[in-house]
């Protein structure tokens, strides 16, 4: 069956919630997809972030394989192997002390945002129920987490909005610290790399500062690392390269290698107002998707691993900043580890299109920024072929 049948099916039973490229993928491998047609593509998207082992990874495809022979699922009114593994993983590569798991990086910030404001109820006042988040930020399409984000085209038609939540600019301090009333704010929620706002990481000055004004106003520091945590940074969570750690830290994407799987890690302080009752996920913590990630972490949470992250991000750089000296379109090259972006002068669309024809997929930040999310074990060779088809594509 060709493509635009699939497309005509796929129209007449699928919400059109996303405007989908006209490709219909068959398989993967490596970095590389494969679609209904044959036509190759190398995959600097990664599925947004999610497949950081690639496609058809035979160690992580072992592990499911051999987790679903037991059991896909059970009842969190019970302990399960894999869960208790993973958290001691997570627990151990974070410095923080309880884990709580769930499906979804949106599910993620609405635990960590229930999480603040049930501490500050208990341990500040009533009146402490403001969640300070940032302009331009992205936390998910759950309302919390929809109202969370500081982009108003996401909000369009969905109000009224979760009450008791204000934007400031990203990385503006003085902003920050006049909106943070002691009495009223229960948390401040930030991504240390923007991702969908243009892929904008933040100044390490202007983190310590946040870190000191929650410790001084008693404020749970919530992170979200949906996108830039579990190595794509370099270090497994990107806080880790500031020298300060959060209340609160989500985490999705990436974690299981492309099941679906996401979750908070706290320290105890905060983490011991999650009672019996208090919050909880059906299929949180489910034994395939926590079996992947005990395979995840082991892999990607090793030093060698996140050397070897750095070390492509370098040169992946380095490429980029050699085609800026060459082409007056690029203005700015961003990012932290395999999580890059490239403002362009021109529109993004028309660019993304001319790499789809020549094989390429990447995806967009922001209002100008082409952003590069790849697979964690993309070679010197893929980055070369990556780049040299979004400079001919310029």
């Amino acid at each position: 069956m060709k493509t635009e049948e699939y497309i005509t099916r796929g129209d007449q039973v699928i919400m059109p919630t996303y405007k989908r490229f006209p490709i219909v993928f068959d398989h993967g491998e490596g970095c590389f997809l494969t679609d209904v047609e044959g036509k190759q593509y190398l995959d600097c998207v990664g599925g947004i972030a999610v497949n950081c082992l690639g496609y058809n990874h035979s160690g992580l495809n072992h592990v499911i394989n051999e987790q679903s022979k037991k059991m896909l699922h059970v009842s969190n009114l019970y302990w399960n192997v894999p869960m208790i593994t993973a958290a001691e993983k997570l627990v151990k590569l974070s410095g923080l002390d309880k884990a709580f798991f769930c499906n979804s990086g949106a599910e993620a910030n609405e635990a960590a945002i229930k999480l603040a404001r049930i501490y500050a109820k208990l341990f500040k006042s009533e009146d402490a129920t403001e969640i300070i988040a940032m302009k331009d930020s992205f936390h998910g399409r759950t309302y919390a987490a929809l109202t969370a984000t500081g982009q108003p085209k996401y909000q369009k038609n969905l109000n009224p909005l979760v009450p008791d939540m204000t934007h400031v600019p990203f990385n503006d301090f003085e902003a920050l610290e006049k909106a943070a009333h002691e009495k009223n704010c229960a948390a401040i929620l930030l991504e240390p790399v923007q991702g969908e706002g243009g892929v904008y990481p933040a100044d390490k000055a202007y983190l310590k500062k946040v870190r000191d004004l929650c410790d001084k106003l008693n404020i749970v520091l919530i992170f979200d690392e949906v996108q830039c945590g579990i190595g794509r940074s370099g270090t497994f969570f990107a806080y880790q390269q500031y020298g300060i750690k959060p209340d609160v830290v989500a985490f999705a994407k990436g974690i299981a290698g492309g099941i679906p799987m996401g979750g908070i890690l706290a320290c105890d302080r905060v983490a011991k107002v999650f009672t019996p009752g208090t919050h909880a996920s059906t299929f949180g913590a489910n034994p395939l998707a926590t079996a992947a990630a005990n395979y995840v972490l082991d892999t990607v949470g090793t030093p060698e691993f996140l050397k070897n992250v750095s070390s492509k991000s370098q040169y992946f750089i380095h490429k980029l900043e050699n085609i800026k000296s060459k082409n007056a379109h690029i203005k700015d090259i961003r990012g932290l580890g395999l999580m890059i972006g490239v403002e362009i002068d021109e529109d993004p669309a028309e660019v993304i299109q001319k790499c789809i024809q020549a094989g390429l997929l990447v995806c967009s930040a922001g209002h100008s920024t082409i952003r590069f999310v790849p697979p964690l074990i993309i070679s010197n060779e893929e980055i070369d072929k990556a780049t040299e088809i979004f400079a001919d594509s310029l």
